[in-house]
């Protein structure tokens, strides 16, 4: 279901996200989640693929989003668990397990910081049928924090600690999330850098020469500075 407001449009997935429902994300668009949604950092990734242990719980049918972030969570003596923001931390790091982890979780959404870079999208995510969601923003954690309604488990959490550990939580209207990469593996962050670095030698026209000049400054971008 999308809607739209102003020039940003939303829409509501519910967890697995359809096959479908990835092939119409859009990039830009502002993604809010219904479902079940899981951490799974390079500490979870490590003892799953680097030392070949067994998932704690069976992650296909859990769910098909993957968020690398750290909860603030605190775990009270009876084990019962409270988390009241989750930050996301960047994806780029964990770029090297990602073609394993879509084969073997059967993750096809990715929430992150930061995105990785389109050629990665076009040659890790699309094989997969993944796609990429980015937070907005370094404010955002507690907000996505009130979507997250309870946590159903907490794997590894002795082994790896709050922040490493596989926390299963149950969503509701979880976000704002950027669309970063479709089905078709275009970045929406590469897209406008695109945009902008056709634009800027269009700021310079009219300008005049600068009045002064130190050594060895010059005003061709296309010169290497060293």
């Amino acid at each position: 279901m999308a809607e739209k407001h102003g020039k940003l449009e939303e829409v509501r997935l519910t967890t697995p996200v359809s096959t479908e429902a990835i092939a119409g994300l859009k990039l830009g668009q502002v993604v809010y989640l219904d479902g079940v949604v899981y951490t799974g950092r390079e500490g979870v990734y490590q003892r799953i693929l680097d030392e070949g242990l067994a998932p704690p719980v069976d992650l296909k049918a859990l769910s098909n989003v993957n968020f690398h972030c750290s909860p603030a969570a605190s775990v009270a003596e009876d084990g019962t668990c409270n988390v009241g923001a989750v930050t996301a931390t960047a994806s780029f790091r964990f770029s090297k397990w990602m073609a394993r982890w879509f084969e073997v979780s059967g993750a096809r959404v990715i929430i992150g910081k930061g995105g990785m870079a389109e050629a990665y999208y076009k040659s890790v995510f699309v094989p997969a049928g993944a796609v990429y969601l980015v937070t907005v923003g370094y404010g955002t954690g507690a907000l996505l924090g009130r979507g997250i309604k309870r946590v159903r488990a907490v794997h590894w959490l002795e082994e790896l600690g709050i922040a490493q550990a596989l926390w299963v939580f149950e969503v509701e209207n979880f976000g704002p999330l950027l669309v970063e990469s479709d089905a078709a593996g275009n970045s929406l962050f590469e897209s406008h850098n695109r945009a902008l670095a056709a634009r800027i030698e269009g700021l310079y026209e009219g300008l005049k020469p600068p009045a002064l000049h130190r050594y060895g400054e010059t005003d061709d971008r296309k010169d290497e500075l060293i």
